[in-house]
């Protein structure tokens, strides 16, 4: 019997510091928040600066009010067997970067200024937060995925399989991210209506 070890890594599309550790089954996931900060004191110059300092995505190559860089990697460990090759571990990685606008003049706004950026910013948050989630389901889904595969005939044909996999469902995972942008964009503008009603209702 011998044992065969290999170190896989593959990088998601980056769509559109504080730190948390989390572990379900083998599949480590690691999230951190960075900010990127604007200023200004009315809207027009808000909508401004998020063109300009936004984080700049490969998907698009254009640069959003927030992003979400994405990174899966992982091991995957093989055992030879009476002709055979079979995972005998496999661990996936997650990294996740949400990137938010921090705006600076915050404290010096106006109600109605100060009203917009908070609704605006915390859907941002929001939508970020999703693609986090989407990232961290597929990683789960690659793990249990790579972990149920039959034996092959030798080693080589066993890390083709997982290769074939992988590619599949990463595949899977930046179609759903997509899917998610296109929805999120369509429903804007109502979204936004109905959280500045609720938060205006809401204010002192």
């Amino acid at each position: 019997m011998a044992a065969r070890r290999l170190r896989v890594y593959i990088t998601a599309a980056a769509f559109l510091c504080l730190s948390t550790t989390a572990a379900t089954s083998e599949t480590i996931i690691h999230k951190s928040i960075s900010y990127f900060q604007i200023s200004g004191t009315t809207a027009e110059d808000l909508d401004r600066e998020l063109g300009r300092y936004g984080p700049k995505t490969k998907s698009t190559g254009s640069r959003h009010p927030g992003a979400t860089r994405i990174r899966f990697g992982g091991d995957v460990t093989y055992v030879e067997s009476g002709n055979r090759c079979a995972v005998s571990k496999a661990k996936v990685t997650l990294k996740t970067q949400l990137i938010l606008p921090k705006w600076k003049n915050r404290n010096r706004a106006g109600k109605d200024l100060a009203l917009i950026w908070d609704s605006l910013s915390s859907d941002i948050k929001r939508h970020e937060e999703r693609h986090a989630e989407i990232a961290r389901q597929y990683a789960r889904k690659l793990e249990k995925t790579i972990k149920s595969l039959r034996p092959q005939r030798d080693c080589l044909a066993m890390e083709a399989k997982v290769a074939e996999m992988t590619d599949r469902i990463i595949g899977a995972h930046d179609e759903d991210q997509m899917r998610f942008d296109r929805v999120e964009a369509t429903n804007f503008e109502k979204r936004m209506i109905r959280i500045l009603d609720y938060r205006s209702k809401r204010a002192p």
